[in-house]
């Protein structure tokens, strides 16, 4: 999996962007808060997400590792795509999507293109509660840091990089969780909702 390149800014778009990485060019689609934030540098690093569908492999990359974090929580919404989640991210400053999902603000995300009523209500439902730990700050780049830990969304991801489909890997965890307290370490949690699955 690419998670991050360091290289040259051949081409940069709004849309897009080329990376020279030791003479091999990738290409990476990004957000426009991306853009802003690299448009006149001639190279850096960005954080990446390879996506992987049935017909094709895309790369996505991202100025801040925050903004990485808050792309994979609006793609694990289900009816919200990868292209839909860049769409958030150029429509809005992504601490101003954190708020207003915390703020179940559903209106304020339907602002934006490609989000109707109903993605708007699915994503306030599905991510309020995840997202409410992360702590908004006044970064001009409307940049986020995450406050604490989530073991119980950790321990879901590594299930779901083991090959566990996410809502087989949910209920494990959450039968984990109800059994076993909230107060299980990571690992010992992990290893625990293996078993459930």
């Amino acid at each position: 999996m690419i998670v991050l390149l360091r290289g040259n800014f051949v081409q940069v778009t709004p849309a897009k962007l080329i990376v020279d990485v030791g003479g091999v060019g990738y290409e990476v689609n990004i957000s426009l808060h991306t853009y802003e934030a690299i448009a006149k540098k001639e190279k850096g690093q960005l954080h990446t997400h390879l996506h992987i569908t049935e017909n094709s492999q895309v790369l996505f990359g991202f100025h801040e590792l925050q903004e990485k974090e808050l792309f994979l929580h609006l793609i694990s919404v289900s009816g919200v795509g990868a292209s839909t989640a860049r769409m958030m991210l150029s429509g809005m400053q992504p601490d101003e999507i954190v708020r207003a999902i915390v703020q179940g603000d559903a209106r304020q995300l339907e602002a934006i293109k490609g989000i109707g009523k109903k993605s708007a209500e699915r994503l306030v439902l599905e991510l309020k509660d995840k997202l409410s730990k992360i702590t908004l700050n006044n970064n001009p780049l409307g940049g986020f840091a995450i406050a604490e830990a989530n073991p119980h969304q950790d321990a879901i991801q590594a299930l779901i990089a083991l090959g566990i489909q996410k809502a087989v890997a949910e209920k494990a965890v959450d039968k984990t969780i109800k059994t076993d307290g909230d107060q299980l370490s990571l690992e010992t949690l992990i290893k625990a909702a293996l078993k459930n699955c």
